[in-house]
């Protein structure tokens, strides 16, 4: 579906109890974000508020009347949707749309290709894109096929078949150069721990300031004395993992690694495309959660990142919670009841970065 990379305006629909008069819901809050990401224009929301979508449409007549109807008003060549829709349904919806239609992996998915830069990460995304396609290429084939008529197998049914293959082919080819990349990785895990290099890697939500973080402890502790990585308010800013040795305030050194971002239901595909990086880099001999304090979902939040780390056999690991963005509370701001060291920073403004690192510090002698 590499047509959705030419969309422009876009229209965000939606289904789910009351969402007519909930269009801050923080679900639908975190798709504009994801809409920008992708470098869309986002000119309208149309949304329906019903217990239970349409299996053939995921929206009711009624409404995919009326949102061919804004589709035409509004000139848009696409409609995003909140939720990963079936073959059907795409086929259906763009039918009667007469436009694109997107679902939620294929936006997060196009999001990925636009800022992968690394071999492996270019290889690890046309991998999960790969892994989407190919039960989805259904419906072409058949229809065609019926040219051929009765037991003829006919042109679109053959190239139905092609497409198959080689789908499967490239994804083989791919899996087996990713296992060339984490043999690599492996050797050079084991120079580090022969060389007693301690590591440590930031996780947590996407734009909760991992790569912020990641300069700012690079600006006090890099031997460059400067940013490292580019950072901004845009979901999934940073894909591919950039790894910096910084020195610590007892003179040892540790490697800290910057990571991709997670995400609530992050799609399988890419859990699976990127297990193996994101197993690498929770093997660190430390975690440092970090967490957007501003957030008023933080917990929530913090909740999706534990919950992806127990997925990666990583929830014991030592973790430190470092809460980031507090300049942007009030000093009385209170703090839960969370059974996990916690220190709090700004990277924007350079606060609690000192602490940071001596907590870190002090952590690592701790560690074996």
């Amino acid at each position: 579906r590499e047509r959705a990379i030419l969309l422009d305006r876009v229209i965000l629909s939606g289904v789910g109890p009351g969402f007519e008069k909930q269009e801050n819901d923080p679900e639908l809050q975190e798709m504009k974000g994801l809409i920008e990401a992708a470098d869309l224009e986002l000119v309208g929301v149309l949304l329906q508020s019903r217990n239970w979508p349409d299996r053939a449409t995921y929206i009711g007549k009624g409404k995919l009347l009326e949102l061919r109807h804004l589709a035409d008003e509004l000139e848009v060549d696409g409609v995003v949707f909140n939720v990963d829709l079936s073959p059907l349904q795409i086929r259906n919806l763009e039918k009667a749309l007469e436009v694109s239609v997107i679902d939620r992996t294929m936006l997060i998915l196009q999001i990925f290709k636009k800022r992968a830069h690394s071999h492996e990460g270019k290889l690890q995304v046309e991998l999960a894109d790969l892994q989407y396609q190919l039960p989805r290429l259904t419906g072409r084939g058949q229809a065609m096929s019926r040219l051929g008529g009765g037991k003829l197998r006919g042109a679109g049914e053959q190239q139905l078949e092609l497409d198959r293959r080689y789908l499967r082919k490239r994804i083989q080819d791919i899996k087996n150069q990713l296992i060339k990349v984490e043999k690599t990785r492996e050797l050079h895990s084991q120079r580090r721990q022969r060389h007693g290099l301690k590591t440590a890697s930031l996780v947590g939500y996407t734009n909760a300031g991992k790569s912020s973080l990641f300069n700012a402890i690079c600006r006090k502790a890099h031997s460059s004395g400067q940013e490292q990585v580019t950072a901004d308010q845009r979901l999934f800013q940073t894909l591919d993992t950039t790894t910096r040795n910084v020195k610590l305030p007892s003179g040892r050194e540790l490697l800290l690694t910057d990571t991709v971002g997670f995400i609530n239901k992050l799609p399988p595909h890419l859990v699976a495309a990127f297990r193996s990086t994101l197993k690498e880099t929770v093997n660190a001999d430390l975690l440092l959660h970090v967490v957007d304090r501003s957030d008023p979902l933080y917990l929530d939040k913090m909740t999706v990142v534990k919950d992806l780390l127990t997925d990666l056999q990583a929830g014991d690991k030592p973790a430190l919670v470092v809460f980031n963005k507090m300049d942007l509370l009030e000093e009385s701001c209170s703090y839960p009841d969370i059974d996990m060291d916690i220190v709090t920073v700004s990277a924007r403004t350079g606060q609690g970065i000192d602490s940071l690192l001596h907590r870190v510090d002090a952590l690592l002698q701790n560690i074996s």
